[in-house]
């Protein structure tokens, strides 16, 4: 990694490499953060992480927390929330049906373009393109897997500023969702989705707390978050009794996971883990799980 790491050590920014003294109660986090440096600069690539453990928010890492890395699909879970903040607001119902199609609209120029079956990790909702599906199931199979087709159909419904600016509103600042996937024209014209762990972090911490929307979609958006369907990232090495409420995301040479766990202590802590211009996407996914699995076991070590 070329950038400077830095952490956060209960709302102090220290430099990893700078002298520094720190208190008995701060130690262990500083060498959690040290620890997660170490598996970093091992891996070809660049990385971000933002933890906050929600019963004690003093318990927080953040390492290149405001750099701006592709969304990939991370970006479904601020469509989830427009979503259901619509549905709330009396646009829709979730429970309404709509159109499954597979043409949509470019950003660039107005021009028309359809989605690969090919490269969509969900191949089932193509076999119902021309029938109807409601807006809850399309939301579900956007974020357990991943759909592609199910978030542009959404996209179109909500709108992409509407997805910003809801963003903006809980105090995500950077995350921009400009537009649907496969949207080729745009990508060649560099008009892509972004996102930084903080924002993520910022938006998964609403959804905790109850206050995405509000309590009642919130429980909603967690429960579909909790059904995700791959695991090999934040939950890989993590018990099975541990809650893990997640959205990964990944194209080439990037993988990222943001997660809501929850220990069966009550403990619950939100992590996210960004990567970028990886040269090993299995070293990078490696450090993914490691990095879980260390924040895991610290708060496990945690007497609260």
């Amino acid at each position: 990694m070329t950038t400077t790491n830095r952490f956060v050590l209960s709302g102090i920014v220290i430099g990893l490499f700078a002298a520094c003294q720190t208190s008995s109660t701060e130690a262990p986090l500083f060498k959690l953060s040290q620890e997660i440096n170490a598996l970093f600069e091992e891996t070809s690539g660049d990385f971000a992480i933002a933890f906050r453990l929600l019963n004690d928010t003093t318990q927080t890492i953040l390492i290149n927390e405001r750099e701006s890395f592709h969304a990939a699909s991370t970006m479904k879970t601020p469509v989830m929330i427009e979503v259901f903040k619509q549905a709330g607001e009396g646009e829709f119902s979730l429970r309404d049906s709509i159109p499954v199609t597979n043409e949509f609209t470019s950003i660039v120029d107005g021009s028309t373009f359809s989605m690969d079956l090919g490269s969509d990790s969900q191949e089932e909702l193509y076999d119902r393109i021309g029938r109807q599906a409601s807006i809850y199931d399309l939301t579900y199979q956007m974020i357990i897997k991943s759909s592609n087709l199910a978030t542009n159909i959404l996209i179109e419904r909500v709108g992409a500023k509407a997805v910003t600016q809801t963003m903006r509103d809980l105090g995500a600042v950077d995350i921009q969702v400009l537009r649907g996937v496969e949207d080729q024209k745009a990508f060649d014209a560099g008009m892509s989705n972004t996102t930084t762990a903080y924002d993520l972090m910022v938006i998964l911490e609403a959804i905790s707390k109850g206050n995405a929307v509000n309590a009642d979609a919130s429980g909603q958006m967690l429960k579909i978050l909790g059904d995700q369907y791959f695991k090999d990232l934040i939950p890989k090495y993590l018990p099975q009794q541990v809650k893990v409420a997640h959205k990964t995301g990944s194209i080439t040479g990037v993988q990222h996971d943001s997660a809501i766990v929850e220990l069966p202590d009550g403990n619950r802590y939100v992590l996210v883990l960004l990567s970028k211009n990886l040269t090993d996407v299995a070293a990078g996914k490696e450090t993914i799980a490691q990095v879980s699995k260390l924040v895991y076991e610290y708060v496990s070590s945690l007497n609260l």
